[in-house]
């Protein structure tokens, strides 16, 4: 079986181009049925363990430099632009199937996450982004003490 990935706003502007051509509207922007002309959005993997919290972002062939990173409140905004090379030269390809240009990515955060420690690196096409978490928020051990056999516990202090 295969997994079909839908794209909502290419249904949405299908349908904007169809309205058009119905009603002979010359306002209907030019748009070739090229992902040259589509948003795209990078594919996000988010996982979490005691140290913090990862997003792995696929940005194949993005330049890190073209790539913006803000935090704002609890908000993680990710932006960027992914441009096709020689762009001059695009008549001479037979088909172009990968979607260029700007993107934007937003994630709220938790409030265990230590914003003033985020880190980000780049390898391999892929930017992972670390979130991690606060002293006060990570899970420790508590060791339970063994009182010996045949004598008196002593209660635990509330305080």
């Amino acid at each position: 079986m295969a997994i079909v990935r839908s794209d909502p706003f290419r249904n949405l502007f299908d349908l904007q181009d169809q309205l058009f051509r119905t009603f002979g509207s010359a306002v209907g922007r030019e748009r070739e049925d090229s992902p040259l002309a589509a948003t795209w959005s990078p594919l996000v993997d988010v996982f979490e363990d005691n140290d913090g919290i990862t997003l792995k972002v696929e940005l194949p062939e993005v330049d890190p430099k073209d790539v913006d990173i803000q935090l704002e409140g609890n908000t993680l905004t990710l932006k960027g632009e992914r441009k096709l090379e020689n762009e001059e030269k695009r008549d001479g390809y037979q088909r172009i199937e990968r979607t260029y240009g700007a993107f934007s990515r937003s994630f709220t955060l938790p409030n265990t996450v230590d914003a003033e420690h985020i880190s980000a690196d780049t390898r391999d096409g892929v930017l992972r982004v670390f979130l991690p978490k606060k002293a006060e928020t990570k899970p420790r051990q508590i060791k339970v003490a063994v009182t010996p056999q045949g004598t008196q516990s002593q209660p635990v202090s509330k305080h």
